[in-house]
Formats: structure tokens, sequence, C-alpha cells
């Protein structure tokens, strides 16, 4: 397959991270902080898909990252996912960093970026350590307002419902 051009790239992208929010609104649905994830091929064929899951499975690593690349190492009999990329809607935490590095994925996109556990430069820049003996290409922004959007309509209706006014 020939390599795209920047346009068709940005397409691919914004069209990937469409699928990413249909996996967040899920989250959101079932109580859950809105974050989605979908592992693809170069074709856009979905592998893996999930979203946060921490609360429903009592579990600190359900991230929707570590839910999406689980699925795509259960799909593909493999824990090396070379070649694949993943698209989250939230810029990826250390440990979701972790697990993509050593999945061996291609590429990483990410809509918003998050100020207080940020690893792809917001707060930690793990992709940056040039001490790591993998490395996959981070892109972020892609979508970066409807990404934003669902957690901050997340949380305002969550403060919300605390505030006794």
């Amino acid at each position: 397959m020939a390599a795209m051009t920047a346009g068709e790239q940005a397409r691919f992208d914004e069209a990937m991270m469409q699928l990413a929010l249909r996996q967040a609104e899920a989250a959101r649905q079932a109580g859950e902080v809105p974050v989605g994830a979908v592992v693809v091929d170069s074709q856009g064929q979905v592998l893996g898909e999930g979203y946060n899951r921490t609360i429903v499975d009592a579990d600190p690593t359900a991230h929707a990252e570590i839910v999406a690349l689980r699925a795509a190492a259960r799909r593909m009999s493999n824990y090396r996912l070379p070649g694949l990329s993943l698209y989250v809607t939230l810029e990826p935490c250390v440990m979701c960093m972790g697990a993509m590095l050593h999945a061996r994925l291609a590429r990483v996109c990410y809509g918003a970026t998050d100020p207080k556990t940020g690893a792809c430069g917001s707060v930690l820049d793990i992709g940056a350590v040039a001490r790591l003996n993998h490395h996959t290409s981070f892109h972020g922004g892609v979508l970066a307002e409807p990404c934003g959007d669902i957690l901050r309509q997340f949380f305002r209706a969550r403060r919300a419902k605390e505030s006794p006014l």
C-alpha cells in the first residue's frame, strides 16, 4: 500500500478517532470516565476496542487503552502488535504508555491532552526516553475539542450532582 498523503492521514486519523469517541460514549453511559480507544490496522480494520472499565470491573488497569490492547492481542493471538495503531480520546498515562510500547505498536494517536497524568508530553514524555528499547510514533490533538468536550461535560455533571446547592 502506498503511503498516505498528509491530508489522507488526517482524514483517516479523524475517522478512527470517531470510533474511539463512540467507545468513550459507551464509557459515559456505564458511569465510567468517558475515554475510548480502538486498535486498527493500516486499512482501518478495528482489531480491538475498549473504554474505561475501572469501576465496572473493579480493576485499576482497565483503562480504555489496555482493554483495546487486550482485545487486539487476543484477536491477533500475539502480545506484539507491530504495524498497528491505537487511537484514544485522552492522552495516555504512564501505565498505558508502557503497555503500548511493549506491544510494539507502530503509532498512537490521542485526542485531548491530560494535564494531570498525560505521559506523551503533558506531565511526562515517555516516548522521548531514548534508552527505551522500542519507540512508537505519537500524534496528539486529533479531534481534541470533541474528545475534551465529552470529558468536561462528564465532570461538570458529576460536580453538579455532588454539589449540595
